[in-house]
């Protein structure tokens, strides 16, 4: 049931983006050169990597700097990456993901190896549950990179804070998850980028 709810849900969403996401690509490729899509390793069900994808939002190689970001004031992410990683309009390609059986509508959203890494047992779990585009951590912490903007040590804050908190709030997600419990992380994620 969830995986029919995931491929409906995906091809209506991509369906309705498509104009939309013809003039992001457009704003994108006019604006630096580098491809319109950005496609990143992350671990997904039971720890198999998978090519995420997203519309670019930095300049080409910016990750070589380090995977993570601060939101709109990283120097490496450009106007039209300000633009649309304020609104989460570079998340939607991954219901390209979604179609391909890597991710779900709703689940844990994906870690890079990096962080995976340092992962304990019990986090680990997470792991036993296919990635997602949103979930209920994702909504809790929507203005993560505003979190991460401010602290003296945005690497230090995601490993010890943030990243612990939002496996906690997963797994006890999942542990209780259905397909109509889904459908209202769905609607809240709507009305979260919609306020």
């Amino acid at each position: 049931m969830k995986r029919l709810m995931d491929v409906i849900f995906s091809v209506l969403i991509l369906i309705a983006f498509l104009p939309f996401g013809f003039i992001i690509s457009i704003c994108i490729a006019l604006e630096s050169r580098g491809g319109v899509f950005y496609r990143q390793e992350r671990i997904g069900l039971g720890g198999k990597p998978f090519r995420l994808l997203k519309f670019r939002s930095m300049r080409p190689n910016a990750d070589r700097e380090g995977k993570l970001t601060v939101g709109v004031l990283d120097p490496r992410v450009t106007r039209v990456g300000a633009f649309v990683r304020r609104y989460k309009l570079d998340e939607f390609p991954q219901f390209i993901n979604v179609l391909k059986g890597e991710m779900s509508v709703v689940g844990p959203r994906p870690e890079v190896l990096e962080y995976v890494a340092q992962y304990s047992d019990e986090q680990r779990r997470v792991l036993d549950f296919k990635p997602g585009i949103t979930d209920l951590a994702s909504i809790t912490y929507f203005e993560e990179n505003k979190l991460l903007a401010n602290a003296a040590d945005p690497q230090q804050t995601y490993m010890e804070e943030i990243m612990p908190a939002k496996i906690r709030i997963n797994l006890d997600y999942q542990a209780k998850a259905t397909v109509w419990t889904d459908l209202g992380v769905v609607w809240k994620t709507g009305m979260r980028m919609l306020k």
